[in-house]
């Protein structure tokens, strides 16, 4: 049992890292073709909407009357605040720039998880987290040269906060909602507003319906969000919030290295070293060296 829910955490996290990899490549090429609140918004509200549909035979768990509001609240923050500032952010800077100061998010998660949820928080950890975000620094490091927009830089700190607040709110409320429908809730909620934002703002006829669009729209709509927060969620419940963000600092390099090839963003030798200093990161953070044997009452979407 033990060996198979391994294996099952490492197919999961290997899947969400790619997907969220090439996620912001695929993202920047699709905003040459729509306003980016519509698209943002179109994305979310249909995968939202996707997952109701796919989760309608566990709808006993819904408890909408004891739940709507973490369900709200869970939308302001993963869905509302941090697809708006990211979409818009992304048409600031290069995407493999913007995705090193968003996942500033794992050095956030670390911090709020112990303060907030109590999570262990070692120097051991400390220095993981720090060595975590160096690595993004330096896969990108490249990308710093010339003209960076300031307000692309503080759009994706912004996101990054966002996502954080979501992330470490979700785990709390974990043993009190049901994930599943917390994702798809979110999506509804957060793309009801985006998609209302960009009908006032935005024009529908600028999107062009091409397939460089279409691709991203779908891709983002079954995989980026639909799948990938659903994934996300059932790791983050499953473990400490901290580690599973760990994770996530492989997420910039595949962005950076997609980014190269597709988009001709800059490449530098820094690649190396920087994934170097994740890949310790990662050690240091999911390192125990007191670890403890069994978390009785600990509930876990991964052994089933």
């Amino acid at each position: 049992m033990g060996e198979r829910s391994s294996f099952k955490r490492v197919a999961l996290i290997s899947f969400l890292v790619l997907v969220w990899g090439v996620t912001w490549p695929i993202y920047k090429i699709a905003l040459h073709y729509t306003p980016p609140i519509l698209f943002a918004g179109m994305r979310t509200l249909i995968g939202g909407l996707l997952l109701v549909l796919l989760f309608i035979p566990r709808r006993s768990q819904i408890r909408w009357k004891q739940n709507w509001s973490k369900y709200f609240i869970s939308s302001i923050f993963n869905v509302t605040v941090f697809y708006s500032v990211q979409t818009v952010g992304l048409i600031y800077l290069p995407s493999g720039l913007f995705s090193v100061i968003v996942y500033l998010q794992p050095v956030l998660v670390g911090i709020l998880a112990w303060l907030w949820l109590g999570e262990s928080m070692s120097l051991m950890k400390v220095m993981g987290l720090i060595l975590g975000f160096l690595g993004v620094a330096a896969v990108s490091a490249g990308q710093f040269s010339g003209h960076v927009a300031v307000l692309g830089i503080v759009l994706a700190l912004i996101a990054a906060a966002s996502w954080a607040i979501g992330t470490v709110y979700v785990k709390k409320v974990s043993g009190q909602v049901d994930s599943l429908w917390l994702v798809a809730f979110q999506c509804v909620f957060g793309g009801i507003f985006l998609t209302g934002l960009g009908s006032g703002v935005e024009e529908w006829s600028q999107i062009t319906w091409n397939m460089p669009y279409l691709f991203g729209l779908i891709f983002g709509i079954v995989l980026g969000i639909s799948a990938s927060w659903v994934v996300y969620f059932i790791l983050v419940n499953a473990g400490d919030a901290s580690v599973v963000a760990s994770y996530t600092f492989l997420v910039p390099l595949i962005a950076v290295i997609t980014g190269t090839l597709f988009l001709n963003e800059p490449f530098t030798p820094s690649l190396i070293a920087g994934l170097l200093l994740i890949g310790v990161s990662i050690y240091l953070v999911n390192r125990k060296p007191n670890a403890k044997i069994g978390q009785a009452g600990k509930p876990s979407y991964l052994e089933s």
